[in-house]
């Protein structure tokens, strides 16, 4: 089976990183810790995993199980759909630090079966304004094959 291999150039994935390099907003330990209070998430039972983060693109990768199936055989439209809206509004989350962002819309096209054994969603920023940003992502599989898009919107909730 494929593997993810989830270092990246972003400082061994502690970090998101800015334009022309620079830091984002969180530390080593800030992220270590929101690694490890996501794993008791959905998100973990997933088994979702951060790719990389920038400002312009966020990537988050899948190891492709048995139990991400449905009855046909490729992976069930419930765990493309979540991709989704992890990678959008992990985006979101990144670019508006001080805000909670939360799913005000979700819209989902399946375009293809994904069978894995690994798939990747790419998430970007369409618009945005002080308080809400609307996304584009793509779940792809490793040849690069689209699987599903969707767009989603999400609104800042002041922390």
């Amino acid at each position: 089976m494929e593997h993810l291999d989830y270092t990246n150039e972003n400082d061994n994935n502690s970090m998101l990183e800015g334009k022309n390099g620079s830091e984002m907003f969180i530390s080593h330990e800030d992220w270590a810790a929101l690694e490890r209070k996501a794993e008791s998430t959905f998100w973990g039972f997933l088994g979702c995993k951060v790719v990389s983060i920038t400002e312009e693109e966020t990537v988050i990768g899948l190891e492709v199980g048995p139990h991400h199936m449905n009855m046909l055989g490729i992976v069930n439209g419930g765990v493309s759909s979540s991709l989704l809206d992890n990678s959008m509004g992990m985006m979101a989350g990144a670019l508006r630090p001080d805000y909670n962002m939360v799913t005000s819309n979700l819209n989902i096209h399946f375009v293809a079966p994904l069978k894995g054994p690994v798939i990747t969603t790419h998430a970007k920023v369409l618009h945005s304004s002080k308080r809400t940003l609307t996304c584009y992502a793509e779940v792809r599989e490793a040849d690069g094959t689209v699987g599903a898009i969707g767009t989603a919107t999400f609104r800042g909730i002041k922390k």
